[in-house]
């Protein structure tokens, strides 16, 4: 997050449309800087004396709210109603699921039901936007937010499957699923790139159209 974060401090005049991703950028951020803090803990301290499970839980919270509110306002006049509901769903499933089903501040694992649900409600979100972007004659798949829906894109196509398997993997091969977690991380990094892109491409694009 630190890429997007640095061209950020360069570009600091950013559309409106694009505050819930400046927020989710500085609010994952904090929590980042929160895990790896526990984790250096716990090595200094040689055990596992704190969890920074719970923590992936809230980024998952805070990237779902954040690009949900994003893309209902993003094209307002595109599948409107649909977008509310896909909000209103990831509502409705946070508060079954760790009601019934799971512990959020489970200190022993993260959720990985949530971070699928999030991801493919996401996901969802990402083929609406490239669903009514066909539908503009002027000029589809361009600007700043293509860049940072392709880049969410290719985050959740990437790691749907990891998120989905993760869990009970680790409960078979430890060393493979934390093989795999690289998997993550790889398109994350892609994803912050393709942020930064956006946002070092604002200002051009704004004297382009």
């Amino acid at each position: 997050m630190i890429i997007p974060l640095s061209v950020l401090l360069f570009r600091r005049q950013q559309p409106v449309s694009l505050r819930p991703v400046v927020i989710y950028l500085w609010l994952g951020f904090l929590i980042n800087v929160g895990i790896d803090i526990i984790m250096a803990i716990n090595v200094y301290l040689d055990r596992a004396a704190l969890s920074n499970n719970p923590l992936y839980n809230i980024h998952s919270v805070v990237r779902f709210g954040c690009f949900s509110f994003y893309f209902i306002h993003l094209q307002k006049n595109s599948f409107s109603r649909l977008k509310r509901f896909l909000g209103l769903l990831g509502i409705a499933f946070l508060v079954v699921n760790f009601i019934f089903f799971e512990n959020f501040f489970n200190p022993n694992s993260f959720s990985g039901n949530l971070l699928t649900v999030e991801a493919y409600l996401l996901l969802v979100y990402c083929v609406l936007y490239y669903l009514a972007e066909l539908k503009d004659d002027e000029n589809p798949f361009n600007g700043p937010h293509f860049w940072v829906v392709t880049g969410l894109a290719i985050y959740l196509v990437t790691n749907f499957f990891v998120f989905l398997f993760y869990m009970p993997m680790l409960n078979v091969n430890v060393h493979l699923a934390v093989n795999i977690w690289d998997i993550h991380n790889i398109a994350f990094i892609i994803f912050c790139f393709f942020i930064a892109k956006a946002f070092y491409g604002t200002v051009r694009y704004q004297y382009s159209v």
